[in-house]
C-alpha cells in the first residue's frame, strides 16, 4: 500500500526526498513559506500555500524538512488539530535528541513519533541512495498493526533505494555523529579559514583536504551551528580538539627543544632552527582567512 506523506519545508532538501517519494508511487504533499508550487509540479507533487488545506488532507505522514534552527517555530505554528489522531511524524535532522524531546514535549501522545536522519543530502545521494546510511529511531508508534505497518511502510522507502539502515536511539545517534559529521564540519571550516588553494604540485592528500573544504563550505553556517548548539555532546568534541591540537604542538616543540639543546651543549652540526613565529593576522569579525607569514601584516607600529 502507498502512503499519503506531507512534506512540510520544501526547499533543497525536501525537494531531493520528494523525488524519489513520488517516483516510488506515494502520494506526496508539499507546504513551504517560499512558492515552490513550480518545483512541485514538475515533481508530481500537490503543492499547498495554506497549512491548515495540507493538514485537511489528512496525510498519513508528516514529514518535516526544515532547518534545525526553524523547527521548533515550524513545528508549534501546524494545525494538528486538523490531522488524524494517529497521524505518524517523522524529522530527518542531522541532531536527533532535539527533534525528539520537541516532539515528545508538543505532540498530543495519539500521535506517532519517528526520528530519522539520512545520512547522505542532495550532492552525496545525487547518483543514488544504494549503500548510503539512514538512521531511524521509533520512539513511539501504536501498537495498532495499520500503525506498526504505515512506519514500516515509510522506512521501506528507504532501504528498497539501497539504504544501509541502521536502528539506534536518539542518544546514540547523537553520539556518534558529534565524534564524525560535527568533526568534519569543523575541521572544513577551520581550513577554509587558511584560505587553501590548489597548487601545481598537490597531492592526493591535499586534494581531498580541498574536497572536504567544498563540501563542508557549500553548507550554510546555520547548519554547522545547529550541529553544534542542539548536541550535547558537540562541546566536547571541541575540548578534545583544543586538547590534541595543544598535545600535538607540545611534541613538536619538545623535538624542538631536544634540537636546540644539541646545538648550546653539544656542539651537534644540526640545522639551526629559528622560534620566531610567523606574524600572522588575527581573524577579522567577518570570518577572513588567516594571512600566510609570506603576506603583509599591515599592522602599524605605535
Amino acid at each position: 500500500m502507498k502512503l499519503k506523506i506531507a512534506i512540510i519545508g520544501f526547499g533543497n532538501f525536501g525537494q531531493f526526498l520528494a523525488k524519489t517519494i513520488a517516483r516510488q508511487g506515494h502520494t506526496v504533499l508539499a507546504y513551504s513559506r517560499t512558492d515552490y508550487s513550480d518545483v512541485a509540479e514538475e515533481l508530481g507533487v500537490s503543492y499547498f500555500s495554506n497549512a491548515d488545506d495540507l493538514c485537511e488532507e489528512h496525510p498519513e505522514v508528516i514529514l518535516l524538512c526544515t532547518s534545525i534552527l526553524s523547527t521548533e517555530k515550524v513545528l508549534s505554528s501546524l494545525p494538528v488539530q486538523r490531522l488524524r489522531r494517529n497521524t505518524l511524524f517523522v524529522d530527518v535532522l542531522s541532531v536527533k535528541e532535539f527533534p525528539r524531546s520537541l516532539f515528545l514535549q508538543n505532540l498530543p501522545q495519539y500521535f506517532d513519533i519517528l526520528c530519522t536522519h539520512p545520512m547522505f543530502g542532495p550532492e552525496s545521494g545525487k547518483n543514488g541512495w544504494n549503500g548510503l546510511t539512514f538512521v531511524y529511531d521509533k520512539v513511539r508508534v501504536g501498537n495498532e498493526e495499520s500503525r506498526i505497518s504505515r512506519c514500516a511502510r515509510f522506512l521501506d522507502i528507504f532501504a528498497r533505494e539501497g539504504c544501509q539502515m541502521v536502528e539506534m536511539t536518539c542518544a546514540e545517534h547523537d553520539r556518534y555523529a558529534a565524534g564524525s559529521q560535527f568533526i568534519t564540519h569543523t575541521m572544513g571550516r577551520i581550513l577554509e579559514k587558511l584560505g587553501l588553494e590548489s597548487k601545481p604540485i598537490n597531492t592526493k592528500g591535499y586534494e581531498t583536504l580541498l574536497k572536504l573544504v567544498e563540501n563542508t563550505a557549500g553548507d550554510s553556517f546555520d547548519l554547522y551551528y545547529g550541529l553544534f548548539m542542539y548536541n550535547i555532546n558537540a562541546m566536547e568534541q571541541l575540548e578534545r580538539l583544543d586538547l590534541a591540537f595543544e598535545s600535538l604542538k607540545k611534541q613538536l616543540f619538545g623535538r624542538l627543544h631536544d634540537v636546540l639543546r644539541k646545538q648550546l651543549f653539544e656542539k651537534a652540526d644540526v640545522p639551526q632552527v629559528s622560534l620566531e613565529r610567523p606574524l600572522l593576522r588575527m581573524l577579522s569579525e567577518n570570518g577572513s582567512r588567516v594571512a600566510t607569514s609570506s603576506e603583509p601584516s599591515n599592522i602599524e607600529s605605535n
